[in-house]
Formats: C-alpha cells, sequence, structure tokens
C-alpha cells in the first residue's frame, strides 16, 4: 500500500472517530511523523493531502525542510534540548514538548530575538515513565502563571506521551485525564488555546473521542521501519 492509500484510509479513520464523538472531522489535524523519511516520502504525504510534518529531532528537519517544495506547517514533537532551542524556533511554527517553564522562557527570549511569536504546548507527564520528559500534573498551573508572562511565548494547548500499552483502551484514561487538565486550565485563563496533542498510530481513535485536536501518526502512514528490539516494561493503568 502507497503512501497516498494509506493517508487516505488514515484521515477517514480520523474523520470516523471525530464523529462518533460528535466533533466535526476539521477539529483534528493530522500530523505526519516523518522520523527517519525522506523528503520525497515527505513529499508523497503533502501531495496526498497532508498540510502538517512532524519530527523529533531539529537537525533532522534542518536538513530536510529546504528539501520540501510543498508548503507545510513544521511541528516539533521529540525532547527539545536547551542547546537546541534557537534552531527549534527558527525552524518550527509548533513546538508540542515544552517540559518546564524555564525552557518556555528560553524559548521566548530567542522567540523574541527572532521577531516572532512561538507556538508551544506543554507536555504533561501523566506516567511518570523514566525515558520521558513532562511536566508533572501538579506542577502544571503554576508553570502556566510563570509562562503568562512571557510576551513571545504563545502556549496554546497542552501534550502527552502516555505509556505504549496493547489494548488502545488502556490508554484512554491518560487522554481524559490530559482533557480535563486542558479544560481546567483554559477556563482559568492560563491557556491562549485549546488543543490537545495526543495519539499516535496504534491509539489516535481513542484520543480523538477524548478531545485531541493533534494526532501524531508515523508508521501507519509512511509503513513500518526498522527498529531494535525493545525491553518489556510493565505499566499501571491510570484510573479513570
Amino acid at each position: 500500500m502507497d503512501i497516498a492509500t494509506r493517508f487516505e484510509e488514515i484521515r477517514d479513520r480520523v474523520d470516523q472517530a471525530a464523529r462518533r464523538a460528535g466533533r466535526e472531522p476539521d477539529s483534528v489535524r493530522l500530523i505526519a511523523i516523518s522520523k527517519t523519511r525522506s523528503a520525497d516520502e515527505i513529499e508523497q504525504v503533502l501531495r496526498a493531502g497532508a498540510t502538517d510534518v512532524g519530527e523529533n529531532k531539529v537537525q533532522e528537519a534542518q536538513e530536510k525542510r529546504p528539501q520540501v517544495e510543498r508548503e507545510a506547517s513544521w511541528h516539533f514533537v521529540g525532547h527539545l534540548q536547551k542547546n537546541k532551542a534557537k534552531a527549534a524556533v527558527d525552524t518550527f511554527e509548533l513546538i508540542h514538548s515544552v517540559h518546564s517553564a524555564s525552557l518556555g522562557k528560553r524559548l521566548d527570549r530567542l522567540a523574541g530575538a527572532a521577531g516572532k511569536t512561538q507556538r508551544a504546548l506543554i507536555q504533561v507527564d501523566l506516567a511518570g515513565e523514566r525515558t520521558k520528559f513532562g511536566l508533572p500534573s501538579e506542577q502544571l498551573e503554576s508553570a502556566l502563571h510563570e509562562l503568562g508572562e512571557c510576551e513571545h511565548l504563545s502556549v496554546e494547548g497542552l501534550m502527552v506521551l502516555p505509556p505504549h500499552l496493547e489494548d488502545p483502551n488502556d490508554v484512554r484514561p491518560y487522554f481524559r485525564r490530559l482533557r480535563e487538565l486542558g479544560e481546567r486550565a483554559a477556563a482559568a485563563g492560563l491557556l491562549e488555546g485549546k488543543e490537545l496533542s495526543m495519539g499516535m498510530s496504534h491509539d489516535f481513535e481513542v484520543a480523538i473521542e477524548e478531545g485531541a485536536t493533534f494526532v501524531r501518526i508515523g508508521t501507519a502512514l509512511f509503513g513500518p521501519r526498522a527498529r531494535a528490539p525493545e525491553q518489556t516494561t510493565h505499566h499501571a493503568k491510570l484510573e479513570p
């Protein structure tokens, strides 16, 4: 199956999931996660109708973006190191993974120097996994208060990387919790939008049913990539 056919099938599944949740299909944006994929593959998915491209590494995006002729909105979805912050501001329209107030303030200063407003989401840690980053939920409100003073950083919502669980429904409580946190923060005037970045290839339909506005699709769109064996770990399920 080629990329264009996969895109059509996934977009149809996105639309159906949105309708099941009583939402308009265009309320969900599909981000094509192009980690390790070529500029030609990105061109293919953009020709198929994608409008958003996501990268996990700043340097990889810097190398590929000039090779992609079609217009797209570029998103950073990986762990952002402070020494890559300036390059991220120069390269991406939206940074999904601001994991601390200090990083957010650094992006604010760099965006100001670049003469732009940097759109961003706060990555929230809901599972306590040592291999993943994110702001603990109990620190979210205070961090948002701090970042509310930034002049060149627009915090538009939240992002989560939940545990990878075999049954997508077991991930649902994480998505629901992020939505609740986002609703509470928005009601308090601490967010400049109501974006929720959650859901990947194996669980994006559940994420949409729980309110996702961005879903990050890589493997299901581009096809499987070679990957090293992963160590099996066990995670406690988050109760609804």
